[in-house]
């Protein structure tokens, strides 16, 4: 089996160091408050062998990305669509939820049943918050604008070492950055 190519690229983010890898398909990876050997260690128990690279399609890709990515950090509008993605190992359930993510645009957001219904699954919400999860690409694809479908926050996952508050916390920032104000369920 051949090495999968990577490239990384590390942004300051408002948590810490925003941590992002491409193969020469697209994105595959990004992480907040993650080092680049942690990051290649998660791809390596998703693809296999990865060989880190610094020119190429990859690192092509990443520097194209980058002035977007940077905006969004710096909580100025910008859409992360013209920035390819590389999904080719996640199921085909989270390649469709993942993917209908992709179209909420900056300031909006959109249930997860919303989202269940867009690809066909109407009965699915739990299972696309499920997707939203594991999410391996956090902001390019923006999981942070899926909400409960009564308004209220709903779960945040991804960054399992954080606690649920903590998690909660930086979607309701993530959100506030783009001008969506929700509220957390009682209890």
């Amino acid at each position: 089996m051949q090495p999968a190519e990577i490239a990384v690229l590390t942004l300051a983010g408002p948590w810490g160091p925003y941590v992002v890898a491409a193969t020469e398909r697209g994105v595959v990876a990004a992480e907040w408050a993650t080092t680049e050997e942690e990051l290649l260690a998660g791809l390596r128990r998703r693809l296999g062998p990865v060989q880190l690279v610094s020119d190429g399609a990859p690192a092509e890709l990443l520097a194209a990305a980058r002035p977007v990515l940077a905006a969004i950090l710096a909580g100025e509008p910008a859409e992360t669509d013209p920035i390819p993605i590389d999904l080719d190992d996640r199921p085909r359930f989270d390649r469709l939820a993942l993917g209908a993510v992709r179209g909420i645009r900056w300031g909006q957001t959109a249930s997860y049943g919303a989202i269940a219904r867009e690809i066909g699954a109407p009965r699915a919400s739990r299972a696309v918050g499920g997707a939203m999860g594991r999410n391996p690409i956090s902001l390019v694809i923006p999981c942070h604008r899926v909400i409960a479908s009564d308004g209220t926050i709903g779960g945040y996952g991804g960054d399992g070492w954080i606690d649920r508050d903590r998690q909660l916390a930086r979607k309701e920032a993530l959100l506030a950055r783009e001008g969506v104000t929700v509220a957390r369920r009682a209890g």
